[in-house]
Parts: structure tokens; C-alpha cells; sequence
């Protein structure tokens, strides 16, 4: 970060704002995110951002950039996050694993279904079932499918 010759760029424009300038920021706390901040080089910049969020009551807070020296002390005093991912191996065999166990099933819709159709309450117990009978049904269709050299699952594949 110490070689860049401003401090960031307006997430609207892109044009850089430079270390020790006026700058605006969103007075909607949404907007004031640590990891994804949206400063803004002109006003002008705020009103497209409060026209595309669609803000009903915001401003343009005036703040202005630190200087280039305490930018770089800033950056250098902030921990540096490492992110560390699994191996694409190990994330599959996780994704197979949990992948049974998963609900496929709006409880909340089939419930009212339920309830419209027959008057009846649904068991939670319900859910897990109906979710083995779809995976079931899917693996089926899935298999006719590539069975047909295809690689889209339709309709007619259920069948």
C-alpha cells in the first residue's frame, strides 16, 4: 500500500482520492463498512450512490483522506487477515457429507400446503423424508440425463 500515490478510489467513479483531500462519505450505516468502505470523490459521486440504494434519507458526510505518513502507519499497525482455504479434496468429501443431511424442502410452503389442502399439521420429521425421496428422484433423473449425453437435468427426466 505505501507505493500507491493516493489513498483510494471513489467506488463510483473510480477516480482516485488523493492522501490529505476532502472527501464523502454515506451517512447511511450500511453504507460505513470496515472491510468494504464507500467513500466518494464529489457529491455528485453520493447522489448516484443514493439513487441506485435507493436511500430515502442520507447525506454526504465531508471527511478528509489522512495524509500519506499516517496512512502507512494506519495500515502497518492493522493485523493482516490470512485467509486460508482446504484443499478442493477435503471441501468436496465435506460438501458429500453434509449434502445428505440437508433440508431440499421449503418446510414453510409445504406446511401450508399441507394445512390448506387436508387441514393437517406437519411433522418436522416430514421434511428429512421428503428431502431422501427428492435426492432419490434427482440421482434417477440425473443418471437419464447423462445416459442421454446430456449435460442440463430437465423435466422429462423425472419421468
Amino acid at each position: 500500500m505505501s507505493e500507491q500515490n493516493y489513498w483510494r478510489k471513489c467506488v463510483v467513479c473510480k477516480s482516485e482520492i488523493p492522501f490529505s483531500h476532502k472527501y464523502y462519505k454515506c451517512s447511511v450505516s450500511s453504507c460505513d463498512k470496515k472491510r468494504s468502505p464507500a467513500q466518494f470523490c464529489s457529491v455528485e459521486c453520493w447522489d448516484v450512490h443514493r439513487s441506485i440504494m435507493s436511500h430515502k434519507s442520507a447525506g454526504a458526510d465531508e471527511y478528509h483522506s489522512p495524509s500519506k505518513l499516517e496512512w502507512i502507519e494506519l495500515e502497518s499497525a492493522e493485523p493482516k487477515v490470512r485467509v486460508v482455504r482446504a484443499s478442493s479434496a477435503v471441501s468436496s468429501s465435506i460438501k458429500k457429507e453434509t449434502s445428505n443431511d440437508d433440508i431440499l424442502v421449503v418446510a414453510s410452503k409445504f406446511k401450508a400446503f399441507v394445512k390448506e389442502f387436508s387441514d393437517l399439521n406437519t411433522s418436522a420429521e416430514v421434511m428429512a423424508t421428503l428431502s431422501d425421496i427428492l435426492r432419490e428422484h434427482a440421482i434417477k433423473a440425473c443418471e437419464k440425463a447423462k445416459n442421454d449425453g446430456r449435460k442440463t437435468l430437465m423435466s422429462r427426466d423425472f419421468k
